[in-house]
Protein backbone atom coordinates (compact mmCIF):
# COMPACT_ATOMS: atom_id res chain seq x y z
CA UNK A 1 0.00 0.00 0.00
CA UNK A 2 2.87 2.37 0.79
CA UNK A 3 4.31 1.74 -2.67
CA UNK A 4 0.97 2.71 -4.17
CA UNK A 5 0.85 6.01 -2.25
CA UNK A 6 4.47 6.75 -3.19
CA UNK A 7 3.49 6.40 -6.84
CA UNK A 8 0.56 8.74 -6.28
CA UNK A 9 2.92 11.35 -4.83
CA UNK A 10 5.31 11.04 -7.77
CA UNK A 11 2.38 11.27 -10.20
CA UNK A 12 1.10 14.41 -8.45
CA UNK A 13 4.49 16.08 -8.71
CA UNK A 14 4.67 15.29 -12.41
CA UNK A 15 1.24 16.81 -12.92
CA UNK A 16 2.33 20.02 -11.19
CA UNK A 17 5.34 20.19 -13.51
CA UNK A 18 2.99 19.75 -16.49
CA UNK A 19 0.80 22.60 -15.22
CA UNK A 20 3.83 24.85 -14.88
CA UNK A 21 4.95 23.99 -18.41
CA UNK A 22 1.47 24.73 -19.70
CA UNK A 23 1.48 28.21 -18.17
CA UNK A 24 5.00 28.84 -19.42
CA UNK A 25 4.00 27.79 -22.91
CA UNK A 26 1.00 30.13 -22.95
CA UNK A 27 3.22 33.04 -21.92
CA UNK A 28 5.85 32.14 -24.51
CA UNK A 29 3.26 31.93 -27.28
CA UNK A 30 1.85 35.34 -26.42
CA UNK A 31 5.28 36.97 -26.25
CA UNK A 32 6.14 35.56 -29.67
CA UNK A 33 3.16 37.23 -31.36
CA UNK A 34 3.56 40.37 -33.44
CA UNK A 35 3.21 43.27 -31.00
CA UNK A 36 1.47 45.38 -33.66
CA UNK A 37 -1.36 42.89 -34.01
CA UNK A 38 -4.27 43.25 -31.60
CA UNK A 39 -4.73 40.25 -29.34
CA UNK A 40 -7.92 38.35 -30.19
CA UNK A 41 -8.88 36.13 -27.24
CA UNK A 42 -11.81 34.42 -28.98
CA UNK A 43 -9.60 33.48 -31.95
CA UNK A 44 -6.98 31.96 -29.65
CA UNK A 45 -9.58 30.01 -27.66
CA UNK A 46 -11.42 28.65 -30.71
CA UNK A 47 -8.12 27.70 -32.34
CA UNK A 48 -7.23 25.52 -29.35
CA UNK A 49 -10.70 24.01 -28.90
CA UNK A 50 -11.58 23.20 -32.52
CA UNK A 51 -10.01 20.61 -34.81
CA UNK A 52 -7.44 21.68 -37.42
CA UNK A 53 -5.26 20.39 -40.25
CA UNK A 54 -2.15 21.68 -38.48
CA UNK A 55 -0.98 21.22 -34.90
CA UNK A 56 0.44 24.26 -33.11
CA UNK A 57 2.66 23.55 -30.10
CA UNK A 58 4.02 27.08 -29.86
CA UNK A 59 4.41 30.02 -32.22
CA UNK A 60 7.07 29.89 -34.88
CA UNK A 61 7.97 27.71 -37.86
CA UNK A 62 9.45 24.91 -35.73
CA UNK A 63 6.49 24.90 -33.33
CA UNK A 64 3.96 23.73 -35.93
CA UNK A 65 3.30 20.18 -37.10
CA UNK A 66 1.80 20.07 -40.59
CA UNK A 67 -0.48 17.04 -40.86
CA UNK A 68 -1.24 14.99 -43.99
CA UNK A 69 -4.25 16.00 -46.07
CA UNK A 70 -6.19 13.15 -47.73
CA UNK A 71 -9.13 14.20 -49.91
CA UNK A 72 -11.42 12.50 -52.39
CA UNK A 73 -13.71 13.99 -55.03
CA UNK A 74 -15.52 12.51 -58.01
CA UNK A 75 -13.75 15.01 -60.29
CA UNK A 76 -10.18 14.37 -59.15
CA UNK A 77 -10.24 11.08 -57.27
CA UNK A 78 -8.09 10.41 -54.19
CA UNK A 79 -5.19 12.79 -53.51
CA UNK A 80 -2.88 13.39 -50.55
CA UNK A 81 -0.36 16.09 -49.66
CA UNK A 82 0.95 17.99 -46.66
CA UNK A 83 -1.19 20.73 -45.10
CA UNK A 84 1.96 22.90 -45.26
CA UNK A 85 1.02 23.64 -48.89
CA UNK A 86 -2.01 25.64 -47.72
CA UNK A 87 0.21 28.22 -45.96
CA UNK A 88 2.76 30.70 -47.30
CA UNK A 89 5.89 31.95 -45.51
CA UNK A 90 3.77 34.45 -43.54
CA UNK A 91 1.33 31.71 -42.50
CA UNK A 92 -1.46 33.09 -44.67
CA UNK A 93 -3.86 30.55 -46.20
CA UNK A 94 -3.40 30.05 -49.95
CA UNK A 95 -4.85 27.75 -52.59
CA UNK A 96 -2.89 24.66 -53.57
CA UNK A 97 -3.24 22.38 -56.59
CA UNK A 98 -6.86 23.33 -57.17
CA UNK A 99 -7.89 23.06 -53.51
CA UNK A 100 -8.68 25.79 -51.01
CA UNK A 101 -8.95 25.70 -47.23
CA UNK A 102 -11.71 27.80 -45.68
CA UNK A 103 -12.61 27.62 -41.97
CA UNK A 104 -10.92 24.22 -41.75
CA UNK A 105 -13.00 22.80 -44.64
CA UNK A 106 -11.44 21.87 -47.97
CA UNK A 107 -13.14 22.78 -51.27
CA UNK A 108 -12.36 22.55 -54.97
CA UNK A 109 -11.09 26.00 -55.91
CA UNK A 110 -12.73 26.16 -59.36
CA UNK A 111 -16.23 24.84 -58.51
CA UNK A 112 -16.41 25.51 -54.77
CA UNK A 113 -17.66 21.97 -54.15
CA UNK A 114 -16.70 20.36 -50.87
CA UNK A 115 -14.62 17.18 -50.97
CA UNK A 116 -14.60 14.06 -48.82
CA UNK A 117 -11.98 14.93 -46.21
CA UNK A 118 -10.13 11.87 -44.88
CA UNK A 119 -7.22 13.87 -43.51
CA UNK A 120 -5.20 13.11 -40.38
CA UNK A 121 -6.33 16.17 -38.44
CA UNK A 122 -5.17 17.22 -34.97
CA UNK A 123 -7.91 15.24 -33.23
CA UNK A 124 -7.29 12.17 -35.39
CA UNK A 125 -3.60 12.28 -34.54
CA UNK A 126 -4.51 12.65 -30.87
CA UNK A 127 -6.83 9.67 -31.22
CA UNK A 128 -3.93 7.53 -32.47
CA UNK A 129 -1.75 8.73 -29.60
CA UNK A 130 -4.49 7.96 -27.09
CA UNK A 131 -5.08 4.47 -28.51
CA UNK A 132 -1.34 3.72 -28.61
CA UNK A 133 -0.91 4.85 -25.01
CA UNK A 134 -3.84 2.67 -23.93
CA UNK A 135 -2.41 -0.39 -25.68
CA UNK A 136 1.06 0.09 -24.18
CA UNK A 137 -0.10 0.73 -20.61
CA UNK A 138 -2.85 -1.88 -20.44
CA UNK A 139 -0.65 -4.49 -22.15
CA UNK A 140 2.02 -3.82 -19.52
CA UNK A 141 -0.62 -4.28 -16.80
CA UNK A 142 -1.73 -7.59 -18.35
CA UNK A 143 1.88 -8.84 -18.51
CA UNK A 144 2.43 -7.78 -14.92
CA UNK A 145 -0.72 -9.61 -13.84
CA UNK A 146 0.53 -12.85 -15.41
CA UNK A 147 4.06 -12.41 -14.11
CA UNK A 148 2.99 -11.53 -10.56
CA UNK A 149 0.20 -14.10 -10.26
CA UNK A 150 -0.45 -14.68 -6.57
CA UNK A 151 1.82 -11.79 -5.60
CA UNK A 152 1.29 -8.13 -4.80
CA UNK A 153 1.10 -5.97 -7.96
CA UNK A 154 4.17 -3.94 -8.88
CA UNK A 155 4.97 -1.01 -11.15
CA UNK A 156 2.25 0.35 -13.36
CA UNK A 157 0.09 -2.64 -12.45
CA UNK A 158 -0.13 -1.37 -8.86
CA UNK A 159 -1.60 1.91 -10.14
CA UNK A 160 -3.99 0.65 -12.85
CA UNK A 161 -5.29 -2.56 -11.29
CA UNK A 162 -7.20 -0.83 -8.43
CA UNK A 163 -8.95 1.33 -11.05
CA UNK A 164 -9.94 -1.77 -13.04
CA UNK A 165 -11.25 -3.46 -9.90
CA UNK A 166 -13.20 -0.33 -8.96
CA UNK A 167 -14.87 -0.07 -12.38
CA UNK A 168 -15.70 -3.77 -12.34
CA UNK A 169 -17.04 -4.05 -8.78
CA UNK A 170 -18.56 -0.60 -8.24
CA UNK A 171 -19.78 0.40 -11.71
CA UNK A 172 -20.30 -2.50 -14.10
CA UNK A 173 -21.26 -5.43 -11.88
CA UNK A 174 -23.94 -3.68 -9.74
CA UNK A 175 -25.68 -2.16 -12.78
CA UNK A 176 -25.58 -5.07 -15.22
CA UNK A 177 -25.80 -7.99 -12.83
CA UNK A 178 -24.79 -11.63 -13.45
CA UNK A 179 -24.10 -11.05 -17.17
CA UNK A 180 -21.59 -8.25 -16.51
CA UNK A 181 -18.52 -10.19 -17.72
CA UNK A 182 -19.82 -10.16 -21.29
CA UNK A 183 -19.77 -6.34 -21.37
CA UNK A 184 -16.80 -5.66 -19.06
CA UNK A 185 -14.12 -5.46 -21.82
CA UNK A 186 -16.13 -2.83 -23.72
CA UNK A 187 -16.88 -0.76 -20.62
CA UNK A 188 -13.27 -0.87 -19.39
CA UNK A 189 -12.08 0.23 -22.83
CA UNK A 190 -14.65 3.02 -22.78
CA UNK A 191 -13.55 4.17 -19.32
CA UNK A 192 -9.82 4.25 -20.05
CA UNK A 193 -10.27 5.80 -23.50
CA UNK A 194 -12.19 8.73 -21.99
CA UNK A 195 -9.90 8.99 -18.96
CA UNK A 196 -6.69 9.04 -21.02
CA UNK A 197 -8.24 11.41 -23.55
CA UNK A 198 -9.33 13.81 -20.80
CA UNK A 199 -5.92 13.78 -19.12
CA UNK A 200 -3.98 14.13 -22.37
CA UNK A 201 -6.19 17.09 -23.29
CA UNK A 202 -4.81 19.00 -20.30
CA UNK A 203 -1.22 18.75 -21.53
CA UNK A 204 0.37 21.82 -23.18
CA UNK A 205 -0.44 21.96 -26.90
CA UNK A 206 -2.70 18.89 -26.76
CA UNK A 207 -5.78 18.43 -28.93
CA UNK A 208 -9.30 18.59 -27.52
CA UNK A 209 -10.10 14.94 -28.30
CA UNK A 210 -12.88 14.15 -25.82
CA UNK A 211 -14.24 17.69 -26.25
CA UNK A 212 -14.98 16.93 -29.91
CA UNK A 213 -18.67 16.14 -30.38
CA UNK A 214 -17.92 13.70 -33.21
CA UNK A 215 -15.77 11.60 -30.85
CA UNK A 216 -18.30 11.66 -28.01
CA UNK A 217 -21.09 10.82 -30.47
CA UNK A 218 -19.25 7.71 -31.70
CA UNK A 219 -18.73 6.56 -28.10
CA UNK A 220 -22.42 7.14 -27.34
CA UNK A 221 -23.52 5.33 -30.51
CA UNK A 222 -21.40 2.34 -29.44
CA UNK A 223 -23.32 2.16 -26.18
CA UNK A 224 -26.61 2.71 -28.04
CA UNK A 225 -25.96 -0.21 -30.42
CA UNK A 226 -24.81 -2.61 -27.71
CA UNK A 227 -27.76 -1.69 -25.49
CA UNK A 228 -30.44 -2.25 -28.11
CA UNK A 229 -28.83 -5.32 -29.70
CA UNK A 230 -28.56 -6.90 -26.24
CA UNK A 231 -32.12 -5.96 -25.28
CA UNK A 232 -34.15 -8.99 -24.23
CA UNK A 233 -37.85 -9.73 -24.63
CA UNK A 234 -38.73 -7.95 -21.39
CA UNK A 235 -36.87 -4.80 -22.45
CA UNK A 236 -38.61 -4.47 -25.80
CA UNK A 237 -41.92 -5.62 -24.35
CA UNK A 238 -41.78 -2.82 -21.79
CA UNK A 239 -41.22 -0.31 -24.61
CA UNK A 240 -43.87 -1.51 -27.08
CA UNK A 241 -46.41 -3.25 -24.89
CA UNK A 242 -46.91 -3.66 -21.15
CA UNK A 243 -49.62 -6.10 -20.02
CA UNK A 244 -52.42 -4.49 -18.05
CA UNK A 245 -51.96 -1.00 -19.51
CA UNK A 246 -55.02 0.25 -21.46
CA UNK A 247 -54.51 0.67 -25.20
CA UNK A 248 -55.24 4.45 -25.30
CA UNK A 249 -52.64 5.01 -22.60
CA UNK A 250 -50.11 2.82 -24.43
CA UNK A 251 -50.57 4.91 -27.57
CA UNK A 252 -49.62 7.94 -25.51
CA UNK A 253 -46.68 6.29 -23.75
CA UNK A 254 -45.18 4.56 -26.82
CA UNK A 255 -43.79 7.76 -28.44
CA UNK A 256 -42.31 8.73 -25.07
CA UNK A 257 -40.59 5.34 -24.75
CA UNK A 258 -39.18 5.56 -28.28
CA UNK A 259 -38.01 9.11 -27.61
CA UNK A 260 -36.29 7.80 -24.48
CA UNK A 261 -34.29 5.33 -26.58
CA UNK A 262 -33.08 8.17 -28.82
CA UNK A 263 -32.32 10.68 -26.08
CA UNK A 264 -30.02 8.35 -24.12
CA UNK A 265 -27.10 8.47 -26.61
CA UNK A 266 -27.75 12.18 -27.17
CA UNK A 267 -27.41 12.88 -23.45
CA UNK A 268 -24.18 10.84 -23.30
CA UNK A 269 -22.80 12.75 -26.28
CA UNK A 270 -23.62 16.23 -25.02
CA UNK A 271 -22.65 15.65 -21.38
CA UNK A 272 -19.04 14.67 -22.11
CA UNK A 273 -18.64 17.18 -24.95
CA UNK A 274 -19.90 20.13 -22.90
CA UNK A 275 -18.02 19.25 -19.71
CA UNK A 276 -14.62 18.90 -21.38
CA UNK A 277 -14.98 21.78 -23.85
CA UNK A 278 -16.25 24.14 -21.15
CA UNK A 279 -13.24 23.32 -19.00
CA UNK A 280 -10.83 24.13 -21.84
CA UNK A 281 -12.63 27.39 -22.60
CA UNK A 282 -12.52 28.50 -18.95
CA UNK A 283 -8.79 27.76 -18.64
CA UNK A 284 -7.92 29.51 -21.92
CA UNK A 285 -10.12 32.49 -21.04
CA UNK A 286 -8.28 32.98 -17.75
CA UNK A 287 -4.90 32.71 -19.44
CA UNK A 288 -5.98 35.27 -22.05
CA UNK A 289 -6.90 37.80 -19.35
CA UNK A 290 -3.23 38.66 -18.82
CA UNK A 291 -2.82 39.60 -22.48
CA UNK A 292 -6.16 41.38 -22.76
CA UNK A 293 -5.36 43.69 -19.83
CA UNK A 294 -1.60 43.73 -20.48
CA UNK A 295 -0.93 43.59 -16.75
CA UNK A 296 1.59 41.47 -14.89
CA UNK A 297 -0.62 41.51 -11.78
CA UNK A 298 -3.56 40.14 -13.75
CA UNK A 299 -1.23 37.54 -15.24
CA UNK A 300 -0.04 36.36 -11.82
CA UNK A 301 -3.60 36.26 -10.47
CA UNK A 302 -4.99 34.40 -13.47
CA UNK A 303 -2.07 31.94 -13.39
CA UNK A 304 -2.82 31.04 -9.77
CA UNK A 305 -6.52 30.56 -10.58
CA UNK A 306 -5.63 28.50 -13.66
CA UNK A 307 -3.42 26.23 -11.55
CA UNK A 308 -6.28 25.69 -9.10
CA UNK A 309 -8.81 25.03 -11.88
CA UNK A 310 -6.35 22.67 -13.57
CA UNK A 311 -6.37 20.57 -10.41
CA UNK A 312 -10.17 20.55 -10.56
CA UNK A 313 -9.99 19.55 -14.24
CA UNK A 314 -7.91 16.52 -13.25
CA UNK A 315 -10.77 15.50 -11.00
CA UNK A 316 -13.32 16.24 -13.74
CA UNK A 317 -11.33 14.03 -16.14
CA UNK A 318 -11.89 11.05 -13.88
CA UNK A 319 -15.47 11.96 -13.01
CA UNK A 320 -16.54 12.25 -16.66
CA UNK A 321 -15.00 8.86 -17.50
CA UNK A 322 -16.79 7.40 -14.49
CA UNK A 323 -20.15 9.01 -15.36
CA UNK A 324 -20.05 7.94 -19.02
CA UNK A 325 -19.20 4.35 -18.03
CA UNK A 326 -21.80 4.37 -15.24
CA UNK A 327 -24.65 5.45 -17.53
CA UNK A 328 -23.53 3.03 -20.25
CA UNK A 329 -23.58 0.21 -17.68
CA UNK A 330 -26.99 1.34 -16.44
CA UNK A 331 -28.50 1.40 -19.95
CA UNK A 332 -27.08 -2.04 -20.79
CA UNK A 333 -28.24 -3.39 -17.43
CA UNK A 334 -31.79 -2.16 -18.08
CA UNK A 335 -31.75 -3.91 -21.46
CA UNK A 336 -30.56 -7.31 -20.20
CA UNK A 337 -32.35 -7.36 -16.83
CA UNK A 338 -34.60 -10.34 -16.16
CA UNK A 339 -37.90 -8.65 -15.33
CA UNK A 340 -39.32 -11.88 -13.92
CA UNK A 341 -37.29 -11.15 -10.77
CA UNK A 342 -38.85 -7.73 -10.20
CA UNK A 343 -41.25 -9.03 -7.53
CA UNK A 344 -38.42 -10.73 -5.68
CA UNK A 345 -36.34 -7.50 -5.64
Amino acid sequence: MSVFFDKIKVFSKLLLVVLFLGLSQASFAAESNDSTKAFNASEVILHHVLDDHIWHFFDGHYGTLYLPVIVYSAERGLESFSSHNFYDEHHNIVEYNGYKLDHNHIYLADSGKSVLDLSITKNVAMLFINATLMILILSAVARGYKKNAGKAPKGIQAFIEPIIVFVRDEVVKPNIGPKYEKYLPYLLTLFFFILFGNLLGLLPGAANLTGNIAVTAVLAIGTFVITNVSGNKGYWGHIFWTPGVPLPLRLVILPVEILGIITKPISLTIRLFVAITAGHIVLLSLICLAFVFGSAYVGIGSSLIVMFINLIELLVAGIQAYVFTLFSSLYIGMAVAEHAHDDHH
